[in-house]
């Protein structure tokens, strides 16, 4: 409850709100008569209930929140039965998922304590998040196949904001970090709407650039990365404002700065770098470097948390390919604020990156009628896992090859050269 408190006092009520209306209208897109399923940690309880009534305004038809709990996690790991975790809630997702089948929207909040499971056995974190992976499968796949509009936000807590800001006190710290979820999100704007809609415009302008040039790879060179990245048959790029196969046009991702594609998962070749650390359930991973040869990463390496990393990877087949490429300039507002998140969406919105493991069935023309095997015919990868890392930096340079074998300039000292 003192966490909550502490949250409440230094968030300020306006932005809150600005961003409530942001993730329904420009978020989600919500329709009225539209359901709505949301999951937040119970900490983001202020900012579920200006959704809530946003949403209702909007027209929504009925608003259903799941809220998780750290403390009710973390006793599961200290005192639950070791057979438990190689279980999940497959009712839960399965409804979920039959949710979606109905056109319910998706809002996820994030905010959980960054480091939460920190402390936990690291197998049997890594044996529960393979059987929730199963589990929600039928539901993620509605929502990789973009079949329902859906959208992330987030929502400051006391240890999360602790992490990013150590030095401050815990009222300033989930000021500051509140702060800077406002900014990046772009809610301190007098119209947050509008500035959504002029930031959808410049990442569509890149988004239909790349689709007219239709690369058949992307070439990363800087710091100890020359890695060419196959882009997979028909592949389409995508970013911003998107539209769901409902018909709803939505931002999945608040906030966002990305383009991004479907890389082909055997056409990966070189070694790359990361440029920032990975924040993955509850390990900061460090120093990622990895060799990659016809699209699998056969050598991987960490100066930190290389197991962990080494484990995750191996989930299944898929886990050691890409499912993602993406496009970030250097100069985007969450690269420029400094200030590591410790999550990826905030993360991942501040470099190029590419992720391990599933693709996006939506960045495949014509993916969304696929099966899972055309969809492997054409390049795109399967798997329990998506994780994304970052390569990009001030120092890369990424060019983009033709069919024909030309080279064009894509980023210079990680800018839009065009």
């Amino acid at each position: 409850m003192n966490e909550q408190i502490l949250s409440n006092a230094a968030i300020s009520e306006e932005k809150l709100d600005k961003l409530a209306q942001v993730a329904v209208h420009t978020g989600l897109g919500l329709q009225k008569g539209q359901d709505l399923l949301i999951t937040a940690p119970m900490t983001a309880a202020p900012l579920v209930r200006k959704i809530t009534e946003h949403a209702y305004k909007a027209g929504a038809g009925l608003v259903t929140t799941f809220y998780s709990d750290e403390q009710a996690t973390l006793a599961r790991y200290r005192y639950g039965n070791d057979e438990s975790f190689d279980k999940a809630t497959d009712w839960l997702y399965e409804g979920m998922a039959k949710a979606f089948d109905n056109n319910t929207a998706r809002l996820a909040i994030a905010g959980d304590n960054p480091m939460m499971l920190a402390d936990e056995d690291p197998e049997k974190v890594s044996r529960a998040n393979r059987a929730t992976s199963k589990a929600y499968k039928p539901a993620l796949r509605k929502i990789s196949g973009f079949d329902i509009n859906w959208n992330i936000v987030s929502y400051p807590n006391t240890k999360w904001a602790k992490l990013v800001f150590p030095d401050l006190g815990e009222d300033e710290a989930v000021k500051e970090l509140a702060d800077a979820i406002f900014a990046a999100s772009r809610v301190d704007n007098d119209d947050p709407v509008a500035a959504w809609a002029e930031h959808n415009a410049n990442i569509h302008a890149r988004r239909d650039w790349l689709n007219k040039m239709s690369f058949s790879a992307l070439h990363f060179t800087g710091p100890g990365t020359d890695l060419t990245v196959g882009l997979a048959d028909g592949h389409k790029w995508a970013g911003g404002a998107s539209q769901a196969k409902n018909g709803i046009t939505c931002n999945p991702n608040i906030p966002t700065e990305e383009v991004f594609t479907t890389p082909h998962k055997d056409r990966v070749d070189g070694h790359v770098r990361a440029t920032k650390p990975l924040s993955y359930q509850g390990t900061l991973i460090e120093d990622i470097e990895m060799v990659f040869k016809d699209g699998k990463a056969v050598e991987v390496r960490a100066k930190k948390g290389e197991d962990i990393w080494n484990k995750v990877l191996d989930t299944d087949e898929g886990g050691r390919r890409l499912g993602e490429v993406a496009l970030v300039p250097h100069s985007s507002p969450i690269s420029q604020s400094g200030i590591l998140f410790y999550n990826t969406l905030f993360d991942e919105n501040a470099a190029c990156h590419i992720a391990m493991g599933q693709c996006y069935a939506e960045c495949i023309e014509g993916g969304g009628k696929m099966s899972e095997d055309e969809i492997a015919a054409a390049g795109g990868n399967a798997s329990l896992i998506h994780i994304d890392w970052m390569i990009g930096s001030n120092e890369i340079d990424v060019d983009g090859i033709t069919k024909d074998g030309e080279r064009v300039a894509v980023f210079r000292k990680g800018e839009w050269a065009q």
